[in-house]
C-alpha cells in the first residue's frame, strides 16, 4: 500500500478509467471497485471520466428519454456513502437532471470525504451534437484539498484556452478534466491530439493535469501532466486502470513564460521595454 500524504500543499490522486456504458448499475460497480483500489494506494481523491456514472448520451444513448433517472439516483447514493466510509474526495462524471423541460447538464460532482455534493462543474463547451441533449454549463469550479487550489473541466474544453486562462488567473494549481473519447473508428485523431492539446494548456499555464477518459474502444488513456507540460505517468489504453500520481506545489517546474504570463495575460504583448526608433519603425527596409 502506497503511503498517503497529509501535508499542507501535497496531494495524491488517482484517475479512473473502465468502459462507461448506458448500464448505469455496471458503471456505479467499477466507480465503488475503483474509488476502494485508489483508497488502498493512498489516493486522496479520485477522479472519474465524463458521464462515468450515468453513460454519455450519442456513444451510449440515441436519447436521454432512455436514461433510468431512479437508478441513477440509487448509484449516486451508493458512490456518496462509500466516499464517507473511505474518507475521500471524489470528481464524479454524471448527468445532472434539470426541471421542466430543459435538457440535463453534462456535470462533474465534487464529492467531500463527508459523502456531501460541495459544488458541480457543468459542461460550458457542449459540441453540436452535445447541445442536443444537453444544456451548456456557465460558471467555473474552484475548490481546495489539502491546501492545493483545483479546478474541473470536461473534454470540449480542451479547445478553449480562455478557460485555462481564467483558472490561471483564480490561482488554480490542478485542473482535472474528464473526457469520454472513447468508442470511435479505428485511427481517429482524438487519440494523437487531444493528450498533447492538454500537454500544452498544462505548460503554458504552469499547473498540474489530471485527464480521465473511458477505456472503450477506441480511446487513449489517462494522463497526469507536470505544469512544465510533460507526462508523468499514463495508463495502457483501452482497458480499465487507476493512476496515481502525486502533487507538491512547493516542487519547482520548469516555466519558460513564467516571468511574462501576468502582462501577457494584462495585454502586454512582449517582454522587456519597446524603443521608439526610427528604424526600428520603417518596416520596408533592411
Amino acid at each position: 500500500m502506497d503511503l498517503q500524504i497529509n501535508e499542507t500543499g501535497k496531494l495524491i490522486i488517482a484517475a479512473c478509467q473502465f468502459p462507461v456504458s448506458a448500464n448505469i448499475s455496471a458503471n456505479g460497480d467499477w466507480i465503488r471497485k475503483q474509488m476502494t483500489a485508489a483508497e488502498q494506494r493512498g489516493a486522496q481523491i479520485v477522479h472519474f471520466p465524463e458521464c462515468a456514472l450515468s453513460g454519455y448520451a450519442g456513444p451510449d444513448y440515441a436519447s436521454l428519454d432512455a436514461l433510468d433517472w431512479n437508478e441513477l439516483e440509487v448509484q449516486t447514493e451508493t458512490i456518496l456513502a462509500l466516499a464517507a466510509e473511505l474518507d475521500i474526495w471524489v470528481v464524479l462524471g454524471s448527468t445532472h437532471r434539470l426541471s421542466d423541460e430543459s435538457k440535463p447538464h453534462n456535470s462533474l460532482y465534487v464529492i467531500s470525504p463527508e459523502g456531501r455534493i460541495i459544488d458541480r462543474y457543468d459542461k460550458r463547451f457542449c459540441t453540436t451534437e452535445d447541445l442536443e441533449h444537453y444544456s451548456p454549463g456557465d460558471h467555473f469550479v474552484v475548490f481546495q484539498v489539502h491546501g492545493v487550489t483545483c479546478g474541473l473541466l470536461i473534454c470540449y474544453d480542451v479547445r478553449f484556452p480562455e478557460l485555462y486562462r481564467s483558472y490561471q488567473q483564480q490561482g488554480v494549481q490542478v485542473i482535472f478534466q474528464s473526457f469520454y473519447n472513447a468508442r470511435q473508428k479505428r485511427g481517429g485523431i482524438h487519440p494523437r491530439i487531444i493528450p498533447v492539446t492538454a500537454q500544452a494548456h498544462a505548460g503554458i499555464n504552469h499547473m498540474f493535469m489530471s485527464l480521465t477518459n473511458s477505456s472503450a474502444r477506441h480511446s487513449w488513456p489517462c494522463h497526469f501532466i507536470t505544469p512544465d507540460g510533460l507526462i508523468a505517468e499514463k495508463l495502457p489504453p483501452n482497458r480499465p486502470g487507476v493512476l496515481v500520481g502525486s502533487i507538491d506545489i512547493e516542487k519547482a517546474y520548469y516555466d519558460a513564460s513564467g516571468p511574462y504570463r501576468t502582462d501577457a495575460i494584462n495585454g502586454k504583448l512582449n517582454s522587456g521595454q519597446t524603443v521608439q526608433d526610427a528604424r526600428s519603425e520603417d518596416r520596408s527596409s533592411y
